[in-house]
């Protein structure tokens, strides 16, 4: 019988859906047997297609989804998982294959895991991340910064009244900042903060920053609310002054 540790705040998690697409039984199978064993209700499937025909039939809180699969890949069924569900994705990856992680989270995925890997780290790395979206035990007040709304307990960020379409990293980064405004942070404390861990992939905020940037700036390419600072990190400026936003080219955009 496979066990588990719990936690204070698995309550907040009881009959969450999980669905496990991995292509090699027996890491699929150790895999459900671990996340049922910590108290969520289990789908599989071993292909990309049959993994978008199950979370249609029955709609998963987060997909434990394999990178490399046959026929249609992780990373396309991340890609529509994301924008036909808005779906949590813990994406599992190559050892050492840092180009297929920074690919997974480039379409989307909230956390990844490099194969080979614990099956207990996995229901931690789960955890952490349904815990996110289902929300803290005392959300926060609603508060604004510049054209900003941060709404905690209903998990919205919007900018001039319009919601912005983000992943749940993007979301808890994005909050992180627009809590913490004109302080500059490196790439490791925001992998401590954010993603709540001791070491990993620096490229993982590199993603999500420049994903954020796509979402929240005029011009993502010369950013005036997301900031490097450089040799340190990054910076939320409270206030961006207008006169630094780019003009419109002759005849808008393109």
């Amino acid at each position: 019988m496979v066990t588990v540790p719990v936690d204070a705040h698995d309550d907040l998690l009881t009959d969450r859906r999980v669905l496990v697409v991995e292509d090699d039984p027996t890491v699929r199978e150790v895999a459900c047997s671990y996340l049922a064993s910590a108290g969520f209700l289990v789908d599989e499937a071993a292909d990309g297609v049959s993994a978008l025909r199950v979370a249609a039939r029955a709609r998963p809180d987060l997909v434990v989804l394999d990178r490399m699969l046959p026929g249609l890949d992780g990373v396309e069924v991340c890609r529509r998982l994301r924008a036909e569900h808005g779906t949590a994705v813990v994406m599992l990856t190559a050892l050492g294959s840092t180009e297929d992680r920074i690919t997974g989270l480039e379409a989307g995925a909230d956390d990844y895991l490099a194969k080979p890997f614990s099956p207990r780290e996995l229901v931690l790395r789960v955890r952490s991340v349904l815990r996110r979206s289902v929300g803290e035990l005392t959300p926060e007040s609603a508060f604004d910064l510049g054209p900003f709304r941060l709404d905690p307990a209903r998990r919205i960020i919007t900018k001039r009244g319009a919601e912005l379409a983000l992943s749940l990293r993007e979301h808890d980064l994005l909050a992180f900042f627009l809590k913490h405004p004109d302080q500059a942070f490196s790439r490791d404390q925001l992998l401590r903060a954010v993603w709540r861990w001791d070491f990993g992939d620096l490229s993982t905020v590199t993603v999500h920053v420049r994903r954020l940037r796509e979402k929240i700036e005029d011009d993502p390419t010369r950013p005036t609310w997301l900031t490097t600072v450089w040799g340190v990190g990054y910076r939320f400026e409270a206030d961006a002054p207008p006169g630094t936003r780019p003009a419109e080219p002759p005849g808008g955009r393109s």
